[in-house]
């Protein structure tokens, strides 16, 4: 047995995807509709930006799939602090914006730091106590994406599983990697589709990273992953992986690759 894994982009709203991607003569207004049918999960980066309204959530979830997810990045002015165990205010205001209204499609939430940021393990340890479990009656999942070289330590894997808050694995980027399991999902962000490939990827490459996949779905991190501590508790995992970044206009074509690679 194996966990359900999720795939898909950054956003939906991008003007070089139409042709490449969404067909010609399709409206801005049915992007969404049309991408959540290619794609298992969308990462949604506005909310990292500023709040929505809880007439987007709500929109967004009536436009959707009755499977599909989004996760959320939270708010940059939660994560963009100098001491994160004072985010408590911040954080509430962002989980009670409205993001309960996409209800079981809501995925985990991204809390993104800059690349400046140093790992205090005092400070963010106060960071994830303050993460709520639950809120409007739908349970939360928290995923950090740390940019610094200091996180890649044993004290910051520890602590992450601790708290059940998940590291996301920075796949091909120029950010270090943590490919460490530390909650009950695994969250990746693939940033190294480029131009001259026609899915972004190499077909060596796309059926690299669909095994993977598969390996973190099964409970294991993948041999060929840079991880502190490969210990995991071999239960098998929901995954989500975006493809972000790089060549973003074969983004698309990267992640219905991979989908594709992962079905059965």
């Amino acid at each position: 047995m194996t966990g359900t894994i999720r795939i898909g982009i950054g956003g939906w709203t991008y003007e070089d995807w139409r042709g490449p991607f969404y067909p010609d003569g399709l409206t801005q207004k049915r992007e969404l509709e049309y991408a959540a049918r290619q794609m298992t999960a969308i990462e949604v980066n506005g909310t990292y930006y500023g709040s929505m309204k809880p007439a987007s959530y709500i929109k967004w979830f009536e436009e959707t799939p009755e499977d599909f997810v989004f996760t959320l990045k939270g708010s940059r002015y939660t994560t963009n602090r100098r001491v994160l165990s004072e985010a408590g205010e911040s954080i509430e205001k962002f989980i009670t914006s409205g993001i309960t209204e996409l209800k079981h499609k809501l995925g985990p939430i991204n809390w993104q730091f800059m690349a400046t940021k140093k790992f205090d393990p005092v400070d963010f340890e106060g960071f994830l106590k303050l993460l709520p479990k639950r809120h409007d009656g739908i349970d939360l999942r928290h995923a950090v994406e740390v940019r610094h070289d200091s996180f890649r330590c044993a004290e910051f894997v520890q602590m992450a599983r601790h708290y059940g808050v998940a590291v996301i694995t920075a796949a091909d980027s120029e950010f270090p990697q943590i490919a460490d399991v530390t909650a009950p999902f695994v969250y990746l962000r693939l940033m190294g589709t480029r131009e001259g490939e026609a899915k972004g990827y190499s077909e060596a490459e796309l059926d690299a990273w669909a095994a993977r996949l598969k390996t973190y779905a099964a409970g294991k991190v993948p041999d060929d992953l840079d991880a502190v501590d490969r210990t995991t508790d071999g239960k098998s995992r929901d995954v989500y992986a975006f493809v972000i970044s790089g060549h973003k206009v074969l983004n698309p074509a990267a992640a219905m690759a991979l989908i594709d690679r992962v079905k059965g």
